[in-house]
């Protein structure tokens, strides 16, 4: 029975390793098959030459391996069995080929049958084989009989290398077992074995794989017990300490491993397979660095010694505080403080005058030390792009730069993410421009960034452009963000290109894309325009054609894309479709929670409601409540403005007693409806006074409200009623808008008062660019002569270009003001002197 690991060093660290066994089914264990071969297995090594193997072992082995590729697996074992009879004097040296190459792939059953062909010509196993049985078996997801394995070696000189269980661990990891690596630790604390470096970072991808940050700091504190870090080591703690967002602690070892290299103490070994690795001896050292403890102080206050320094000099990047200090042995520190939202990120890093000098001194040697120190700093910087700490990640770009550590496209591409994040896409592409300076080629995943950066910030030619430089296919998250700035923009002749792009590279949509694509293409008039017959039949083909597509590529509709068709079909008008779509729409948002389905039915009532189909809405809404789907204060204003469409102002009233019962308070648009309920019966009293009380209760009015007064009032030629609504819009501060213009212009036209008219319509003008004389003062420089005094005939165009995507109604009220000079009426900045405003406010005015 396998003891705990309660009782073994990793005390903490283990007891989160506690998983549900999951074994590998197909083999019975192997134990009993290795018992009989204990007494055969040896613990002598390979032989230099090779793999030790004569000329025609090693032809035979090399045709069970291209049998075994080529899938002729009948074929590898006839092979084998004729390379197990062919000589009576075989060592394991003989079979090490075949062994090795399922080790790579891996191929645990052949490497089994392998196992029982040399156990059946009694062949000693050596410590190579033992390896590569181990790396087949756990490689290929078979524990269980790998830990048997490492369990029949037992007794003092068979218990096998450290190396051996090292590799089982790498399995564990590799398949995320928790529950054998802890099997593992046990046998190797049985067998006294302890535990090497390899050992540690085997366990440290499986504190990760678990998002175990304590873990990790447990790993590292038994570490530091036995070893002082070597390069590789601190490269796999800041490893994992990235992965896990501890970014103090990433800097911590990032500094001591900075500290090791300018003082030339880390030489770093590249193995056969491209493997870096410490050329220091794999003995226990307990490090004099007490982690723990530097853990616990502020880092921001650590202490710098300045006692011996000669010189000393501040310079200031993007709001860092950083400074270099040198002392009398012209050695030199470099300190910077980081400001990482709450906490105070300190990194200090002591080393030579000139770093960059240093590596210059060095050989071929230092090359592989440059790659992982580059490496650590790349790691810090992804993590500082995912916390959206774009000045960390600066600081430490700059700090490579003054090791002397050119940054490469992994570096760039971190920086780039970390300033995308946080100040958007301009600076990330003067990035790219840099690297292109220095020849180097950002990643597709970098241009795939400020694509969608720039997506985010509705720069859609730009968007475009960068998705366009992108050489492989890129992620479907890049074409779904810009065709959503393409919605947001409408503008569906962008997303006809994007689409095209992504046929061209064979790009899959996803829902999300089918999701945008109704939204895009389900209704084909302009906003605000009615549907007709024409248009209704081309939505219809459009959504037809766009869910043939999804059945395609084997896609189901999700609330949000059945929510945005019924939505293309509401707006055109296509009654009979949308409740078509209404009605089989439940089963997808069975598992969606009850506010989704209620937006859902409010966009079906919206519609009905626009199209005048009052009774429909009404049974809609009766099914709503008899159902049990929660109406929300959407649903009760839909339903009030339904009652102006049969002008029952009693049944908009019963509606507002169980929008209150049911939590809701009146809202603008409320009133509105119930006033647009009033007008409709020519209840100009009910109305007044229902705006009065609006005004009274404090809710906060919009324009919309006058405007629908103002509307009927114009309609009906209540000219009285007209000035009553502006002056109480001046009183209360309500900016008027291009309706509001039109509505007491034309009132005054229609009964021929055309002086009042243009007066009217220059204060509104006024009003309409602020509220505010002063503002009005300071902007009639600026305003008069650029755009309504110009005498060019492209005045007009300048004002549109100008203001209609910034503010529309800057525009409108310039435009009315230009109209104003062009009949010979001159401009006054100061409404308030206007005859016409001074009546009113003096007839009309609190």
């Amino acid at each position: 029975m396998h003891r705990s690991l309660s009782r073994s060093p990793f005390r903490s660290l283990t007891g989160s390793f506690r998983r549900s066994k999951s074994g590998h089914k197909g083999w019975k264990s192997g134990g009993e098959r290795m018992e009989s071969s204990r007494s055969s297995v040896s613990a002598e090594g390979v032989s230099h030459l090779g793999f030790g193997m004569n000329s025609v072992t090693e032809f035979m082995q090399k045709q069970i391996v291209n049998a075994l590729c080529l899938g002729k697996r009948d074929k590898a074992s006839d092979l084998l069995l004729n390379l197990s009879q062919s000589n009576d004097s075989l060592r394991a040296d003989d079979f090490v080929y075949i062994l090795d190459y399922c080790a790579r792939y891996p191929d645990p059953l052949f490497v089994m049958e392998t196992w029982r062909t040399m156990e059946g010509k009694n062949i000693a196993t050596n410590r190579k084989c033992n390896m590569f049985f181990v790396q087949a078996l756990t490689r290929g997801g078979y524990l269980e009989e790998a830990f048997s394995w490492l369990t029949a070696l037992h007794g003092r000189h068979l218990t096998g290398p450290i190396s051996l269980y090292n590799a089982f661990l790498n399995g564990c990891a590799r398949t995320q077992s928790t529950v054998h690596a802890d099997y593992c630790l046990n046998l190797m604390e049985d067998r006294l074995l302890g535990k090497s470096e390899v050992t540690y970072c085997e366990l440290l991808k499986l504190a990760v794989w678990q998002q175990s940050l304590t873990a990790v700091h447990e790993i590292r504190k038994e570490f530091v017990k036995h070893y002082s870090p070597s390069i590789i080591s601190l490269r796999k703690f800041i490893w994992a300490f990235t992965r896990l967002g501890d970014l103090v602690s990433a800097c911590q070892s990032l500094q001591r491993m900075v500290d090791m290299v300018l003082h030339g103490s880390v030489y770093v070994k590249k193995s056969a397979g491209g493997k870096f690795g410490s050329s220091d001896l794999d003995i226990p050292i307990p490090s004099k660095v007490d982690w723990g403890q530097l853990g616990e102080l502020p880092l921001s206050d650590a202490p710098v010694d300045t006692s011996s320094c000669k010189n000393q000099w501040f310079f200031v990047q993007n709001g860092s505080n950083s400074s270099y200090l040198e002392d009398n042995k012209g050695c030199r520190s470099f300190s910077m403080h980081v400001d990482n939202h709450e906490s105070n990120l300190y990194f200090q890093i002591r080393g030579l005058v000139n770093p960059v000098l240093h590596w210059q001194r060095g050989n071929a040697e230092t090359l592989p030390t440059m790659k992982i120190l580059r490496w650590s700093f790349s790691d810090i910087i992804h993590t500082c792009a995912q916390s959206k700490n774009s000045k960390l990640a600066e600081q430490l770009f700059l700090q490579m730069r003054t090791l002397g550590l050119e940054p490469s496209s992994h570096t760039y591409d971190a920086l780039i993410r970390a300033v995308v994040s946080e100040r958007g896409a301009f600076e990330g592409i003067q990035l790219v421009k840099t690297m292109e300076n220095l020849n180097l080629k950002p990643y597709d995943a970098t241009l795939a960034t400020l694509s969608i950066s720039c997506s985010k910030a509705l720069e859609l030619d730009l968007a475009e452009a960068l998705l366009d430089q992108i050489v492989g296919t890129p992620y479907i998250h890049t074409f779904n963000s810009l065709l959503a700035a393409c919605d947001v923009m409408d503008q569906p002749e962008n997303a006809v290109r994007v689409l095209a792009k992504m046929k061209q590279l064979n790009q899959k949509p996803d829902i999300w894309t089918y999701e945008l694509l109704f939204s895009l293409f389900g209704n084909v008039n302009a906003p605000y325009e009615s549907g007709n017959m024409c248009s209704q039949e081309e939505a219809a083909k459009r959504i037809n054609a766009i869910e043939r597509d999804m059945v395609n590529n084997g896609i189901q509709h999700s609330p949000l894309s059945m929510i945005n068709l019924v939505k293309a079909l509401g707006a055109e008008g296509n009654v009979r479709e949308m409740v078509e779509y209404f009605r089989k729409a439940g089963i997808y948002f069975a598992h969606s929670d009850s506010y989704l389905w209620t937006a859902f039915c409010n966009i079906v009532l919206h519609a009905l409601v626009e199209c005048d189909e009052s009774h429909m809405a009404i049974e809609l809404f009766k099914n709503m409540k008899l159902h049990g789907s929660p109406p929300d204060a959407a649903t009760y204003n839909i339903m009030i403005d339904c009652c102006s469409n049969i002008r029952c102002f009693k049944s908009a009233g019963a509606l507002v007693s169980m929008m209150l019962r049911d939590g809701f308070l009146p809202e603008n648009c409320t009133y509105t409806a119930l006033v647009k309920i009033l007008l409709a019966n020519d209840d100009f009293d009910g109305a007044l006074h229902l705006l009065d009380q609006v005004m009274s209760e404090r809710i906060q009015e919009d324009v919309l409200l006058f405007n629908t007064i103002l509307l009927e009032a114009y309609i009906k030629g209540h000219i009285d009623i007209i000035e009553f609504v502006v002056e109480k819009m001046h009183g209360k501060k309500i900016q008027p808008d291009p309706s509001t213009c039109w509505y007491v212009f034309s009132a005054y036209v229609d009964r021929g008062f055309f002086s009042t008219a243009m007066e009217a319509l220059q204060v509104l003008s006024l009003r309409m660019i602020s509220e505010e004389e002063r503002t009005l003062r300071e902007k009639r420089e600026d305003y008069e002569d650029s755009f309504i005094l110009a005498e060019d005939s492209e005045a007009e165009e300048r004002i549109i270009k100008t203001f209609m995507d910034s503010s529309e109604h800057i525009a409108a009220a310039l435009l009315n003001l230009r109209c104003c000079a062009l009949a010979g009426i001159s401009i006054s900045w100061l409404p308030s002197i206007s005859l016409w405003a001074r009546r009113l406010s003096s007839t009309y005015g609190a």
